[in-house]
C-alpha cells in the first residue's frame, strides 16, 4: 500500500486559489485544484508508468477516500503488466456489451408468441384462401390448441408434438393424427419463414413413422352392391335429401364438398344442367355437369322437401349450406362397427357385402361403371373434372368434349335406373366391377 501524504484534515482544507494547484498523495495519486475562476473544483489523476512510457489517467472519485481506493485497485492492475486505462475502456466495454445484451433479451422476450398466437396469425394471412381454413380451425381448437396452445413457440420440443399426436393414435384416429402432424409443420415453416423461430420442431419426425402411412381409398360398389343400396336405404331411415345426395352423388361423380354447397340457382333444370363455381371445386376450376334423366330426377324431388330458398343442403338455420362432413357422417353412421351400439337403431342399416363405403366412393364407383359401359378415358376424366397432369395436353388440348360428357352422363344414370328402379331380374350384371 503507498503511503499517503496528505492528511484528511488538510484535505478537507484545501482552497481554490488564482492557480492550478497539484498536490501528490503518494503511489501516483495527484490531487488537482481548478483556479477559482474555474470555479475550484477537486478532480483526481493517476500518474503510472508502463512499457517505459508515463501516462496518466482521469480517476471516477469525487472524495479522497474514493480516490485512494481506485488508486490502490488500479495499481494491482499494474503489478499484473496490464495499462489501466485500457483495463478501464475494456471493463466499460463490457458492461455496455452486457446491457445490449440485457436488452436484447428483454426484447425477445416481449417479442415472443405462444402457439395459440401463431396459428391465430398462421390461420389469418396463410390460410386465408384456402377452403378447409374452417376444418383446419376446427381441428387445432379440438386436438392442438388445449395442448400446446399457451406455449411460447420457441419452447417447443418434439416430444410436445408427439403429445398431440399419440394420444389421436391411441384413440384409433391415425390417419387424423397423420393430418395434424402435417398441418402443424406447415403451420412451423410459417413460423421459421417469418423469423418466430430458427428451427422448425417437427423437422426430423417422420410422418409416417410417427403416425401412419398414407392410404388409397379404392373401395368401389358393386352392381350387386347398388342394387342392394336401394333396397336398404329406406330402413336405415335417412333424411330424404341425404338418400338423393347418394343417388346424385353416384350419378355426377360429383365431390361430396361440392354437392353440399350447391345452390338453386346453379341447378337449371330445363337445360339440364348444373354449374359448380370454381370457389366449390376442389382444383379451382369451375365445372358442369350435364344432368341424366336419373340425376334430374333426384333434384326434383330436392325440391319438395327444400327449407331453404338458396341452399339445396341448407345447414340448421338455413343461414348457409350444411358442413361438408354432414351427408358422410350420416353414411357412416348407419355402418357402425359395433352392432351393439345404442347411437342409432339403423346403426347397420347400410352395410353392404364389400365393407364400409364412403359417399366419396360413389364418384369413384361412378367413374367405373362408365369405363365398364365404354366411356372413353378421357371423356370420364373431364366428367371428373380432373386436372390434366401432362402438362403439354394441358396446353395444348383444350377441347371441353360437351356431347361426349353429356352422353356419358346419361349412359351412367340409365343403366343406375336399371339397377335401382326396375323389375331388373333380368339386367345383366357387369361383374368385371367385382
Amino acid at each position: 500500500m503507498a503511503l499517503n501524504k496528505i492528511t484528511d484534515m488538510a484535505f478537507r482544507n484545501l482552497k481554490a486559489s488564482d492557480k492550478v494547484q497539484i498536490i501528490a498523495d503518494g503511489g501516483g495519486l495527484i490531487i488537482r485544484v481548478r483556479e477559482k475562476k474555474d470555479g475550484g473544483a477537486i478532480s483526481f489523476m493517476l500518474s503510472y508508468r508502463i512499457a517505459g512510457k508515463q501516462h496518466q489517467m482521469t480517476l471516477k472519485a469525487k472524495g479522497l477516500k474514493e480516490a485512494r481506493y481506485e488508486r490502490d485497485v488500479y495499481k494491482e492492475i499494474l503489478k499484473q503488466g496490464k495499462d489501466p486505462s485500457l483495463e478501464r475502456a475494456l471493463q466499460a466495454e463490457r458492461v455496455r456489451q452486457q446491457q445490449l445484451d440485457e436488452q436484447e433479451a428483454i426484447t425477445k422476450l416481449q417479442a415472443r408468441i405462444t402457439i395459440r398466437g401463431l396459428f391465430d396469425h398462421w390461420h389469418g394471412t396463410d390460410l386465408i384462401n384456402r377452403k378447409d381454413k374452417d376444418e383446419v380451425a376446427r381441428m387445432f381448437n379440438k386436438d392442438v390448441l388445449p395442448m400446446l396452445g399457451d406455449l411460447f413457440v420457441e419452447d417447443v420440443r418434439k416430444f410436445h408434438i408427439t403429445q398431440v399426436t399419440d394420444p389421436l393414435l391411441v384413440r384409433g384416429v391415425a390417419h387424423l393424427a397423420r393430418n395434424i402432424l402435417k398441418l402443424m409443420r406447415q403451420m412451423f415453416r410459417f413460423a421459421v419463414d417469418r423469423d418466430f423461430i430458427e428451427f422448425d420442431p417437427t423437422a426430423s419426425l417422420g410422418i409416417t413413422k410417427t403416425t401412419t402411412k398414407p392410404t388409397e381409398r379404392d373401395r368401389i360398389l358393386t352392381e350387386v352392391e347398388i342394387r342392394t343400396l336401394a333396397r336398404q336405404l329406406p330402413a336405415a331411415h335417412l333424411l330424404i335429401s341425404t338418400e338423393c345426395a347418394i343417388w346424385i352423388a353416384l350419378s355426377t361423380m360429383c365431390r361430396i364438398g361440392e354437392l353440399s354447397k350447391a345452390k338453386f340457382s346453379d341447378i337449371d333444370l330445363e337445360l339440364k344442367t348444373w354449374f359448380i363455381p370454381k370457389a366449390n371445386s376442389k382444383n379451382h376450376n369451375s365445372h358442369i355437369i350435364y344432368l341424366s334423366d336419373f340425376a334430374i330426377e333426384h333434384f326434383k324431388a330436392l325440391t319438395f322437401v327444400a327449407k331453404s330458398d338458396t341452399w339445396i343442403f341448407p345447414n340448421r338455420d338455413n343461414s348457409c349450406h350444411v358442413c361438408e362432413k354432414s351427408i358422410t357422417k350420416q353414411v357412416s353412421g348407419r355402418q357402425s362397427e359395433n352392432i351393439f351400439s345404442n347411437r342409432s337403431k339403423n346403426n347397420q342399416a347400410l352395410v353392404l357385402t364389400g365393407g364400409k363405403w364412403t359417399p366419396h366412393d360413389l364418384r369413384r364407383t361412378g367413374a367405373t361403371i362408365m369405363g365398364n359401359l365404354g366411356i372413353a378415358p378421357d371423356v370420364i376424366e373431364k366428367c371428373l373434372n380432373h386436372t390434366e397432369e401432362n402438362k403439354v395436353k394441358r396446353v395444348y388440348q383444350r377441347q371441353k368434349l360437351e356431347a361426349e360428357q353429356a352422353e356419358a352422363w346419361q349412359v351412367l344414370g340409365n343403366r343406375l335406373n336399371l339397377l335401382v328402379n326396375m323389375d331388373n331380374s333380368n339386367v345383366v350384371l357387369l361383374h368385371s366391377m367385382n
